[in-house]
């Protein structure tokens, strides 16, 4: 069976920096990674270099940063206060999970103050050409009602 729009899709993938090492591994988590495909649940050029593949295939995807995160914005900084935080030892370079209105993102810490903390809000993968090796380990027709709630139910799902 073939990925296209509205079919559950499971599997691991390991993302690079274009000519790097990779950051992140799904098999180092044990899971593979479920969505229900055509729904913006991953980045735009994965989700394009994925259509039409079928569960067994592994290939490599190259996405560009304008297909990945986007370009990085200059100027997007924010003070926030610094009991945002919690305990955390804070330190500039390091790359915090902040909870937002718009649920959790992943920000840069720039400056710490005595009560304030300065945040780079661009993801940190904006602007960055990024390598993907795919393994797809299952393509299944969705349910109705996963369809109708938008993502997917069951193991590697949403759980309600």
């Amino acid at each position: 069976m073939k990925i296209e729009k509205d079919r559950v899709v499971r599997f691991h993938y390991a993302v690079a920096e274009a000519g790097k090492e990779a950051l992140e591994n799904s098999k180092d988590v044990g899971e593979p990674l479920t969505i229900l495909f055509g729904r913006g649940q991953i980045i735009p050029g994965l989700e394009n270099a994925m259509d039409g593949h079928e569960a067994g295939d592994t290939f490599k995807a190259a996405v560009t940063a304008a297909e990945a995160y986007g370009e990085r914005r200059e100027g997007l900084t924010q003070r926030i206060p610094k009991k945002h935080f919690g305990e955390q030892k804070l330190s500039p370079g390091m790359q915090v999970v902040l909870n937002t209105n718009f649920g959790p993102r992943a920000v840069t810490v720039e400056k710490v103050g005595m009560s304030v903390v300065d945040v780079d809000l661009n993801h940190p993968m904006a602007g960055k050409d990024l390598e993907f090796d795919i393994e797809i380990v299952e393509v299944r027709e969705a349910s109705e009602e996963e369809i109708a709630h938008g993502h997917v139910h069951g193991e590697g799902g949403h759980q309600h």
